[in-house]
């Protein structure tokens, strides 16, 4: 008798968890029919940036850049400016990013802060790789491990237009910066 209880036993844990796993995955499949999911959806999050660039000119000590004239294949994503108090120590800080035609990330990174130490934190390992003139300006391009940057000497700050894309998309950047 112990050993027919064992084996009805052992029986029942099995057909006990199948039930339970069927009724998870009901649940499971309930809320997925009630979740939106759309995969002809843009994942990216476009931002409106004019307002923000024009607070920060009126703030910002140096000349502040932000782009005109772009198509509307560039899509902002992200934008921000910080005075010196609240950038822990790296300056008046202006940052600007893109998505560009090309699907790759662009931004316009501006400070007051010292130039290198700008270029440290913006892109790592940046090494010297030449130099580009866009509208009439001369811009050092600095290559990284991953990213690249067009930079140059605004008034009393640098800017620093840096990303994964191309040489060639900064330079549309940068030739659209007012």
């Amino acid at each position: 008798m112990a050993a027919e209880s064992k084996g009805m036993r052992g029986r029942q844990t099995v057909r006990d968890m199948v039930l339970s796993m069927l009724a998870v995955g009901f649940v499971v499949w309930i809320g997925y029919l009630f979740l939106p999911h759309d995969a002809n959806s843009d994942p990216v999050h476009v931002v409106e940036y004019k307002a923000a660039a024009a607070s920060a000119k009126r703030a910002a000590p140096y000349p502040l850049l932000s782009p005109d004239g772009l198509s509307d294949k560039w899509r902002a994503t992200s934008v921000s400016y910080r005075s010196a108090d609240q950038s822990n120590g790296k300056g008046n800080a202006w940052h600007l990013g893109f998505v560009t035609p090309s699907g790759q990330y662009a931004a316009v990174e501006q400070s007051d802060a010292p130039r290198d130490s700008l270029l440290a934190d913006k892109v790592a390992g940046g090494k010297p790789d030449g130099a580009s003139d866009v509208a009439g300006r001369t811009w050092d391009r600095v290559q990284g491990g991953k990213a690249r940057a067009l930079t140059a000497q605004t008034g009393t700050g640098t800017a620093v237009l840096t990303g994964t894309a191309s040489y060639e998309e900064l330079a549309e950047l940068a030739q659209a910066l007012k």
